[in-house]
């Protein structure tokens, strides 16, 4: 596991972005620049952390800078704006309407900053019948039809952490939308825009090869019954004899082959490719698992194309041999955490700093981007 501190600063060295602080996809997805290289301002409010937790711990706010501004205070929204006017992105997780009534809305910067871009980050979008409710992740992709998928036959949907929709359907088209826009934004007639980034958006466009299977009749509108939704049995998860799983990916035939072999089912073992026999097959590849513990049936899939894996937890992933090799973890003031990703050999990426806490870089931020009226008030202690 590597131990990183001031490094390279990536491929976005030079990018400014103001984050309005807020929780979730929002603040992940300024993590994903800042980790980039980006300069990343955010901008907390008075009275503590926004995550509900120590902000030491809140490790989506590595590689960033804080400064500490009341919108709701007079001359709130005017520094904020100063600071639009410096940037080439902002990112604000606001229900609709909410930006515009303190005054920081995308009319107000933009006028400020034509090429800035104003990057905006809901669950229901900034139009249509929701856009005012509230919600979390698991309505979003509940909404949107991805949580249908996941889950075994006749029981509930598995809630897959804030993972699908949060993370994947927001924080990441967010971002790619937010570089997309900042692309255009530097052409030579290029202008600033707003990136509308809903979860509930993103979450459905993650499903799109899943569409067009169904569209082809390749994939049933039920979970559990499918190739990639744990219905087949070379495609799932099993019990080891202490309690842990087995993951088991063995799609292709020449893998599956493999797998076979290696897991002793034997000649009478079931045929793969009758579905109408995948239960007897499912029984017997558990029955094999079971007899063994998690650590000797890694030890047997070692080394092959079997597509086996162990299922490790949040602790013990980071001291699996291949990802403590590439790094993919990395200990940063005593915090163990997963490393910037992707990966770029011309312009590296690094964790550079640990998370920013409320308010203890404004003085700094105020001298580096030229702004002599942003308060210095120094650390928020409120919290």
């Amino acid at each position: 596991m590597a131990t990183t501190g001031q490094g390279p600063h990536g491929p976005l060295a030079g990018v400014r972005v103001v984050e309005l602080a807020g929780i979730g996809p929002g603040p992940f997805a300024a993590m994903l620049l800042a980790d980039l290289g980006a300069d990343v301002v955010r901008v907390d409010r008075p009275g503590g952390s926004v995550l509900g937790i120590d902000p030491a711990f809140d490790l989506t706010n590595r590689n960033k800078r804080s400064v500490l501004v009341d919108l709701k205070a007079e001359g709130g929204a005017g520094h904020v704006l100063d600071l639009a006017e410096r940037a080439d992105v902002l990112i604000e997780g606001y229900r609709p309407g909410v930006a515009e009534r303190l005054g920081v809305g995308p009319d107000a910067c933009l006028a400020r900053n034509p090429r800035l871009v104003y990057g905006r980050m809901t669950g229901w979008g900034q139009d249509g019948p929701l856009a005012e409710r509230a919600g979390h992740d698991i309505g979003y992709i509940a909404l949107s039809g991805t949580l249908s998928m996941i889950g075994g036959p006749g029981g509930p949907p598995t809630v897959p952490a804030n993972l699908v929709g949060d993370y994947a359907g927001g924080s990441l088209y967010l971002a790619v939308g937010v570089l997309a826009a900042l692309q255009h934004a530097r052409t030579p007639q290029g202008t600033g825009q707003v990136v509308d980034a809903a979860v509930v958006d993103g979450a459905a466009h993650l499903a799109t090869m899943i569409h067009g299977m169904l569209a082809a009749g390749s994939w049933q509108d039920r979970r559990g019954t499918n190739l990639l939704d744990g219905g087949c049995p070379f495609y799932g998860c099993y019990a080891t004899s202490d309690g842990h799983y087995m993951a088991v990916g063995a799609l292709e035939p020449r893998f599956y082959a493999e797998f076979a072999e290696r897991l002793g089912l034997g000649d009478e073992a079931p045929d793969r490719d009758d579905p109408g026999r995948w239960e007897d097959l499912r029984a017997r590849v558990a029955e094999r698992f079971s007899a063994r513990t998690r650590a000797e049936w890694t030890e047997v899939f070692e080394g092959t194309d079997a597509c086996v894996a162990p299922v490790l937890s949040l602790r013990e992933a980071p001291h699996h041999p291949h990802l403590a090799a590439r790094s993919t973890y990395v200990d940063h003031g005593g915090l163990i955490q997963p490393a910037p990703a992707p990966r770029f050999s011309a312009t590296p990426s690094s964790v550079r700093t640990g998370p920013a806490l409320p308010g203890a870089d404004t003085e700094a931020v105020a001298a580096e981007w030229d702004l002599p009226g942003l308060p210095t008030t120094g650390k928020d202690t409120t919290g």
